[in-house]
């Protein structure tokens, strides 16, 4: 599939003069809104949603870290699925702010959960919230008269698979877009004009001769959950320094084979962390499975282990593509540089496998 990347510099100034959204665009101009409604093109659709949004249900904690990154703390009335990322957020954000935040579920939302909520919006992903399979759904939402926002990592394409964007576009997309529904635009250009910021000193950074390869591991059973090239994993290691070993996987949260993980022999491992497999259990699995247990990334325990919260589309992916960054000078993999991590995840008691930061 080809992909079109936009850079990110400025792309809510033209997002607003594309579609006319701000909020007091005049009802005659090109791609204008009625009043008190703004334009906004979410997954290839432009749709009308109420502006300035007060009333914004957010599913799980990365999704929610868009909206706090795009100003509209203020306007969340309800979220989902936060707990996890409860400790990481509070790092980024404050305690006070994610504290104040409504969750009402603990995991994912039922269509009760919400509709007793009174969103105008829902603000979630294919994956993240929304499914088939458990009967919620953007269409079944607007039966209730309640407007949805997918995730731009989510975007379906033709054969199903998520994905439609290159993740660093998908995500600043985002913060541009709930910045304008909810009338925020300068604190989410000023989130983007950051993220782009450190993005360039990442992709600055002097390289290796041989980039190194990398295999992001979430979790495993018979086969291995990780993520291939529209998944914010992607643009993390791209703007680090090192390659995806599942780059070639035109998805973005997938499942592989354990001998895939083998054929790559990757230079250095990266875990997911959230509940459901800790990460001894991760380590135990690698070092147990005939297929990894000998790999040199496995026997010299190049290993890191980061939030769940900075792996998924949101804007802490640029806080864990620093951290990517000084894990592969730590172990060699690239030559020293200036780069700084911003987020002192040390200070996060729960996270296990960091070694090679103390």
């Amino acid at each position: 599939m080809k992909i079109t990347r936009i850079a990110p510099v400025g792309l809510l100034a033209m997002a607003l003069v594309a579609t006319g959204c701000g909020p007091n665009a005049s009802s005659g101009s090109a791609g204008s809104s009625a009043a008190g409604t703004v334009q906004l093109t979410n997954c290839g659709e432009t749709k009308e949603y109420p502006s300035p949004t007060t009333k914004l249900f957010v599913n799980d904690g990365n999704i929610i870290s868009i909206a706090l990154a795009a100003g509209a703390a203020g306007d969340i009335t309800a979220v989902s699925s936060m707990q996890r990322d409860r400790d990481v957020l509070a790092l980024k954000y404050g305690d006070e702010t994610v504290d104040g935040l409504n969750q009402v579920a603990d995991k994912y939302p039922t269509m009760e959960n919400i509709v007793a909520a009174q969103p105008q919006v829902v603000f979630a992903g294919w994956g993240y919230g929304f499914s088939e399979e458990k009967n919620l759904t953007p269409d079944g939402l607007s039966e209730q008269g309640i407007d949805t926002y997918l995730l731009s990592e989510t975007c379906r394409q033709a054969d199903g698979n998520r994905g439609t964007m290159a993740p660093w576009d998908a995500l600043t997309t985002d913060i541009s877009n709930i910045g304008a529904m909810t009338g925020h635009q300068d604190a989410a250009e000023s989130a983007v004009d950051d993220i782009t910021t450190r993005r360039q000193g990442l992709e600055s950074a002097p390289r290796a001769a041989d980039e190194p390869t990398a295999f992001l591991f979430d979790s495993s059973s018979d086969t291995i959950f990780s993520s291939g090239s529209f998944g914010a994993p992607q643009a993390m290691m791209d703007s680090a320094g090192v390659t995806n070993a599942l780059a070639d996987v035109q998805d973005t949260w997938t499942s592989v084979s354990w001998e895939r993980l083998a054929t790559a022999d990757p230079d250095i491992i990266f875990f997911v962390d959230y509940p459901g497999q800790s990460y001894d259990e991760k380590v135990e699995a690698l070092r147990s499975n005939d297929a990894t247990k000998n790999l040199t990334a496995v026997k010299e325990g190049r290993f890191v282990n980061l939030p769940y919260a900075m792996w998924t589309s949101g804007p802490l992916n640029i806080d864990g593509a620093e951290y990517i960054r000084t894990s592969l000078e730590h172990y060699g993999l690239q030559p020293a540089s200036d780069v700084r991590t911003h987020l002192d995840i040390t200070r996060l008691a729960d996270l296990p496998g960091n070694d090679w930061l103390k």
